[in-house]
């Protein structure tokens, strides 16, 4: 049976080689950009190659209203979801402030996504068996829940990777979290750790970092093909509020199962996001 695909971040890197997979088998796959223009090369890429319906929805993750009004977006067109793959993410060398005066890490790859995760849960909970797929990283291991550094201002003493990791960490703890609530729902809700991908995400960093970080990347397809298979695989049907990895063991740290940090994590933000649902 086609499924009806929701992937963030889809225009380039993992995002657009998941994409890519799932329009080769005839699934109608939803491309949520910020960039209009890169989206519609993807878009146009992807009908050249495979046979699935490719929609585009403008999704700014900078910012929150931006990210509500295109969930309502989504919300007016399509009756359901089967699959929400939270792909989209950046690392950045620099503090970077998002348009609601977050630390950019915490708004882009986390808060925007929580949002959007939420407004767009009831027409997941439409699908005959919907799945959430939310992009982790072994990089959670290094983070931390600190809500005084949500905020860009309160970042006095920025660090590229622990603020990176942080980001992670929320990714998995909200996907753990949002497991349990599922439970016993048609909706399952998992992560992974794509491995150290050659994407965009890390040709952001300087060029020497960059050329460093590169002897050990490799290609999107691997995690592309492992998403497809938390999306579409049977044996994933069950699956609830696992971590899998493509380069490494799927181990998770000690906080990210941490079931009440989960929970206060939830609650901060619900409470920064609550104006827009």
């Amino acid at each position: 049976m086609k499924k009806t695909i929701l992937i963030t971040g889809a225009n380039a890197g993992i995002g657009l080689t998941t994409a890519e997979e799932f329009v080769k088998e005839g699934h109608h796959v939803i491309l949520a950009c910020r960039n209009l223009e890169k989206a519609e090369q993807a878009k146009q890429h992807l009908q050249s190659i495979g046979t699935g319906q490719v929609d585009l929805v403008q999704l700014d993750l900078n910012s929150l209203e931006k990210v509500s009004l295109a969930a309502d977006e989504v919300l007016s067109k399509y009756s359901h979801i089967d699959v929400l793959v939270n792909n989209a993410g950046l690392i950045s060398q620099n503090l970077d402030i998002t348009e609601d005066g977050f630390e950019k890490h915490f708004g882009v790859n986390f808060l925007g996504h929580f949002l959007w995760t939420l407004k767009l849960l009831p027409i997941v909970k439409k699908s005959v068996q919907g799945r959430i797929i939310h992009l982790s990283s072994i990089g959670h291991w290094g983070g931390s829940i600190q809500p005084e550094k949500f905020l860009a201002k309160n970042n006095k003493h920025y660090i590229m990777f622990p603020s990176y990791g942080s980001s992670k960490l929320q990714n998995l703890l909200f996907s753990n979290l949002l497991a349990t609530q599922l439970e016993g729902s048609n909706v399952t809700s998992n992560a992974l750790h794509p491995g150290a991908v050659d994407s965009e995400l890390y040709r952001q960093l300087p060029k020497f970092q960059y050329a460093f970080v590169s002897l050990v990347l490799i290609p999107p397809s691997k995690p592309a093909n492992l998403i497809k298979r938390m999306a579409l695989d049977e044996d994933w049907a069950t699956k609830n509020g696992e971590y899998a990895s493509v380069q490494t063991p799927a181990w998770a740290s000690k906080k990210s199962k941490d079931l009440k940090l989960a929970q206060y994590l939830y609650d901060l933000s619900y409470d920064l996001v609550k104006t827009y649902l």
